[in-house]
């Protein structure tokens, strides 16, 4: 899952960079409203983590484009402990949850989890596809009971594709989705990643829909 972050702050923007990136998330950093403003116009996310308070261009005009543009990625925002009409106005022009800082990095990755997951319309921390299972709090991946050890990308391959489990979903959406800005983003490397989960899951986890992409579906679907 990729997510962007708006945060002028450089220690605070920087350590929910680092924080996000070890629960398996890849992420994009902007420090002021206009390169924020630009990334989530430009760019797929699955989710945005915006404070209100930034240079350039504050947050909430930053959100208001966008939804006016019919950007509809979830958006976290953060605002001060105190200022309840932070917080109103935050929701009004179309923020989907917000965080007061300071905060607890555990409250806003679990947040960050269940925008996403509710985004791909799953209610449930656990995303399942027959008897493979992933927890999105522990990270843990098990089939038929048994845990199953994944690298980094292909934990967050998987992790797209059961969250859009039953949907077609093409090379360019998961490089998109699963590499940030910075990454030198191959096609090939998806394929690869594919045949390592076949190797550990079964080779009918992920179904190959020639010329358009990867679908994962319960068995009995």
């Amino acid at each position: 899952m990729r997510v962007l972050i708006v945060e002028d702050e450089p220690n605070l923007g920087q350590q929910l960079k680092n924080t996000l990136e070890g629960a398996g998330y890849a992420i994009d950093l902007a420090t002021d409203g206009e390169e924020g403003l630009y990334l989530g116009q430009s760019e797929t996310y699955d989710a945005v983590v915006l404070d209100l308070g930034l240079p350039e261009i504050d947050g909430l005009t930053v959100l208001d484009r966008w939804r006016k543009e019919g950007k509809t990625m979830p958006v976290l925002v953060l605002t001060a402990r105190d200022s309840w009409s932070d917080k109103v106005a935050g929701l009004d022009a179309g923020a989907d949850d917000y965080v007061a800082k300071p905060f607890q990095t555990e409250e806003l990755i679990a947040r960050l989890r269940a925008l996403i997951r509710r985004a791909s319309g799953n209610a449930s921390s656990e995303l399942t596809a027959g008897d493979v299972r992933l927890d999105t709090r522990s990270g843990k991946v098990t089939r038929g009971g048994d845990p199953v050890k994944l690298t980094a990308q292909e934990y967050k391959l998987l992790s797209y594709l059961l969250h859009h489990k039953g949907k077609v979903v093409s090379r360019t959406e998961l490089i998109e989705h699963i590499y940030d800005q910075d990454f030198d983003r191959d096609s090939n490397t998806i394929e690869v990643f594919v045949t390592r989960i076949r190797k550990k899951l079964g080779q009918d986890v992920i179904t190959t829909i020639r010329g358009l992409g990867y679908s994962l579906e319960d068995p009995d679907a």
